[in-house]
């Protein structure tokens, strides 16, 4: 858009435009000012479809979205299924903001096993490879994975050490396992390789789901065996069919992601919506997948069609019968789509036990979407309290809080903490260290930490670009009055409170700078907001003063966590690259650098309020 086209021109360019497109099948790329994609789409007439976003009235999302278009692209196909398998490749590439994107941070296991090994093992990968092995799964995480051959190797004696064949057969005595008669032993010279590849070929039967079929004809070469006088290889037949038998108690552990039924369920909600996926395999329930769309949704089949190619095409596997809510847009080219993964039937059941199956689905997709928008309800009542209570302008949306920190002259420092919508931001937390402040002055040295952080935002810091709807700080009303003082000689318009502690050190009221006070504690859900805010920021000011106390002179986020000294920092950041990709990192890949109870806490620490954080600066 040249500086001079208004809105009213570009949209007039774009109607032109689109109405010069052909009616053939295709994929357009809307584009903003900057030339970015925001949104790939397909359609089976590109002149109508791209058309119909420049004419009449749309849901507030697709507003949304049309009021930055500045321009676009399209890629005729030769056909509907061609249209999306290319729509699915560019929303993969571009990740447009107006999409509905799945999180890609879940992966989704498989067993991998090679039986053309001269004695084939057992091992976890994270995606399908072209290499002529054997794959099973995929399993819901790495955890379930290892569940799953740990209690196929115990029901068959299968080793489940860490010794490798033939290597280590004869090197030593067997294992205990051996001795407990929990393992056939095959590290001795005179085990048999023949009977390891029977045990083998049983357990990637089992992982594929073969149990009835398996146990038939186990039973039946036993009574064969037994007919015949053989009777030790029908003993051993039948020790094999129990611990078969036995196995089916954990059979949703073992059957991964062989599910041969997954009924999906897709709730729109208000606030958000959920996607949610039950997998069955002979009509028991194995598993459920469910993702949170934090967004509205208001297309039903065309929010359905894009979460279902993405959602199988992610998990790498697709069932033989797929039940739907409702029928998705493109239905015949999305199983198409899929078919490219395995042979799978798209269905929209109507009645009996099938559209039970998919009815339980939808509940469970409406479940889960209204436990979370009940908890951000919540979280608005809080915020509405305070903003009528406090008589603030606004929704106080972005909450900024400061607190001193200083056990005698040296090492004063001020915290400060950012909550947007009622959670905590820690990604934009900082931490001041006192320059012009000398001794234990606690009025100069929130004069300074306030007048440091709003002179950032007036220099155009864009680390301190936000104003907040509120400023609270720690202390009364004198704290309070500091704070109030800055923002006025800054020329700056934020409404400040000091947090008033009670005898047991709990937040009991907020006052203004003239030193009138909003009781909290009547209201428990204000109370306990407001005391988790005083409670994050003093740990933030202390966490900051126990590091400069210890000698350091370089503040990372990663100092605040239990278990993480400056040696795993360290294994961290070299393993990693950056805060960043540190606080993405899955617990798997963070047991991969620390022991596992510390890459708990790294991963809790980042995660605990499920958004995207990245490291607190020190300013």
């Amino acid at each position: 858009m040249s500086e001079t086209e208004s809105r009213a021109e570009v949209m007039e360019r774009l109607r032109e435009k689109a109405g010069s497109l052909p009616l053939k099948p295709g994929v357009y790329l809307m584009k903003d000012r900057t030339g970015d994609v925001i949104y790939v789409g397909k359609a089976v007439r590109l002149k109508n479809r791209v058309s119909s976003y420049f004419h009449g009235a749309h849901n507030a999302k697709t507003e949304a979205m049309v009021a930055k278009v500045e321009d676009f692209d399209v890629i005729v196909a030769s056909s509907e299924f061609e249209a999306l398998v290319l729509e699915n490749s560019l929303i993969k590439h571009h990740m447009p903001h107006y999409n509905i994107l799945l999180k890609d941070d879940r992966g989704y296991p498989f067993i991998r096993v090679d039986m053309r090994e001269e004695y084939p093992s057992f091992s976890v990968v994270n995606r399908i490879a072209d290499d002529g092995a054997d794959y099973y799964g995929p399993y819901g995480g790495r955890g379930t994975t290892f569940r799953a051959i740990d209690a196929v190797s115990k029901a068959l004696k299968l080793p489940t050490c860490g010794r490798k064949f033939p290597r280590d057969i004869g090197k030593s005595r067997p294992c205990l396992n051996y001795h407990m008669g929990a393992c056939s032993g095959y590290c001795r010279k005179d085990a048999s390789r023949e009977d390891y590849r029977a045990g083998m070929e049983t357990a990637v039967r089992l992982l594929a789901g073969k149990t009835e079929q398996l146990v038939k004809e186990l039973t039946e070469q036993m009574e064969r065996d037994a007919g015949e006088l053989r009777f030790e290889m029908a003993a051993e037949k039948r020790d094999r069919i129990r611990a078969i038998t036995a196995l089916k108690a954990t059979q949703r552990v073992v059957a991964g992601g062989f599910a041969d039924t997954d009924a999906v369920g897709l709730y729109l909600g208000a606030a958000k919506s959920c996607f949610a996926v039950l997998h069955y395999i002979g009509g028991d329930l194995l598993d459920k997948d469910y993702e949170i769309i934090p967004t509205p949704l208001e297309d039903r089949p065309e929010a359905l069609a894009a979460l279902l190619a993405g959602y199988y095409q992610r998990r790498g596997s697709v069932p033989r019968s797929i039940l739907l809510p409702c029928r998705p847009a493109g239905m015949e080219a999305l199983e198409q789509l899929l078919g490219k993964l395995g042979k799978t039937k798209l269905s929209v059941p109507q009645r009996g036990e099938l559209a039970r199956l998919a009815e339980t689905a939808e509940v469970n997709a409406a479940e889960e979407a209204e436990r979370v928008s009940t908890r951000e309800e919540k979280q608005l009542k809080v915020l509405e309290w305070l903003r009528d209570a406090l008589r603030l302008p606004a929704l106080p949306e972005r909450i900024e809080a400061f607190d001193i920190s200083n056990t005698g002259n040296d090492n004063i420092v001020a915290g400060m903490t950012v909550f947007v919508h009622a959670k905590p931001k820690k990604g934009e937390y900082r931490r001041f260290r006192m320059k012009t402040v000398s001794g234990q002055d606690d009025y100069g040295s929130m004069r300074e930490a306030v007048t440091r952080r709003f002179r950032r935002f007036l220099d155009g810091d864009e680390h301190f670009g936000d104003l907040p709807d509120l400023l609270l700080i720690d202390g009364g009303a004198v704290h309070a009055a500091a704070a109030a003082d800055v923002l006025r000689e800054l020329e700056l318009s934020v409404p400040v409170f000091g947090m008033v502690k009670d005898d047991r050190h709990r937040t009991r009221a907020l006052t203004a700078p003239d030193g009138g006070e909003i009781g909290i504690s009547a209201n428990p859900a204000v109370f306990s907001f407001i005391g988790t805010i005083q409670e994050e920021t003093h740990r933030c000011a202390i966490e900051y003063q126990r590091f400069l106390q210890r000698g350091g002179t370089s503040y990372s986020e990663l100092d605040g966590i239990r278990g993480v000294g400056l040696k795993r920092k360290q294994a961290l950041l070299k393993a990693f690259g950056s805060l960043k990709a540190i606080a993405a990192a899955d617990r798997v890949k963070l047991e991969e650098v620390v022991d596992k109870r510390t890459a708990m806490a790294v991963f809790d620490h980042f995660h605990g309020e499920k958004q995207d954080k990245v490291g607190d600066k020190s300013s």
